[in-house]
């Protein structure tokens, strides 16, 4: 770490390595506003201070519990005005819903190949297992679509 900036600061390299991240996302989270623009370094280095990387540290974190580069750039900045609002509190509200809404898919998606698994299936298109469970398999062949409810 150099001190020769106004206080101590880390290069890019560094700052990347200490956060897990890659020099490339550290440049792209600049450019969308989610860290600040470095000071320069007399050689013409970016000059990152320390904090730089616990704020990707938690970036990174707010990815891992699914909020988009948009949705944490949203709360960053909420945050950075300095008065404390239930956004955060609402925003993870709504991604604990996404999450059920994915599990309950996921769940579905599970037990569908378990059947498909169990009943021994060999092809998409040409499956000659008995009662194949695959939906639209007979589409594959040629034949109708199965009646769906139409509105109205």
């Amino acid at each position: 770490m150099r001190k020769d900036i106004d206080g101590p600061y880390l290069r890019s390299g560094q700052v990347a390595a200490r956060a897990g991240v890659n020099p490339q996302t550290l440049r792209y989270y600049e450019r969308r506003g989610l860290i600040a623009e470095p000071a320069r370094s007399p050689g013409g280095h970016r000059a990152y201070p320390p904090e730089t990387v616990t704020l990707l540290t938690v970036i990174k974190a707010a990815q891992r519990l699914g909020f988009t580069l948009e949705e944490v750039a949203e709360l960053l900045d909420t945050g950075r005005r300095g008065h404390p609002t239930p956004d955060l509190r609402a925003r993870a509200q709504v991604k604990i819903a996404e999450v059920e809404a994915k599990i309950t898919d996921l769940t579905t998606i599970r037990a569908a190949l378990g059947q498909v698994v169990d009943a021994g299936c060999d092809s998409l298109t040409h499956c000659t297992c008995p009662d194949c469970p695959l939906p639209f398999a007979d589409l594959a062949e040629g034949g109708r679509a199965p009646d769906i409810p139409q509105e109205g």
